[in-house]
């Protein structure tokens, strides 16, 4: 463990209390995410992944999602010992374009299988990323997708020497 789990206060969560292997859960609040000036997402219907060390990572319906700027990455792909295996996006919108903005799991494990064709986004390639009205924060490290809100306190995995957590 970290040096000093910071103790949630009353309506926070610390991510050293989350799973491991991560819990899957249906999140019924407003996610919103914008890029490139325009909103590219809105859902209530996300899936909130929770795993220890880690603020949560929003996986979003392709209903939701503007999937006409969305291109899928030939050749990218990355690997999770728990989910599988994940395709990446990039957004175009016009002449503009941010390179892998997201990522998802076309065939997910078994245990994971509702996250079929959700995509979660990088909040650091974003405009803005908002849970239930708060702009969300980007995990440090720019490696994992995480978002931190206020309700959600660390340390954080990401951040430098962190790796081995």
């Amino acid at each position: 463990m970290p040096a000093r789990r910071i103790p949630p206060k009353p309506g926070q969560e610390s991510v050293w209390d989350y799973p491991r292997p991560p819990r899957m859960e249906l999140f019924p609040k407003t996610i919103q995410i914008y890029a490139l000036g325009e909103l590219i997402a809105e859902t209530r219907q996300a899936f909130r992944i929770l795993e220890t060390s880690h603020p949560p990572t929003y996986y979003l319906p392709p209903a939701d999602i503007r999937m006409d700027w969305m291109r899928w990455v030939p050749n990218k792909e990355s690997y999770c010992e728990f989910k599988g295996t994940a395709d990446y996006y990039d957004l175009r919108i016009g002449d503009q374009a941010i390179s892998q903005l997201a990522w998802g799991y076309p065939d997910p494990s078994k245990s994971y299988a509702d996250l079929k064709d959700h995509l979660a986004f990088y909040a650091h390639k974003c405009d803005r990323c908002l849970v239930d009205g708060e702009e969300a924060i980007p995990q440090p490290g720019n490696f994992y997708g995480g978002w931190i809100t206020s309700n959600i306190v660390g340390p954080f995995k990401g951040a430098p020497g962190t790796w081995g957590w």
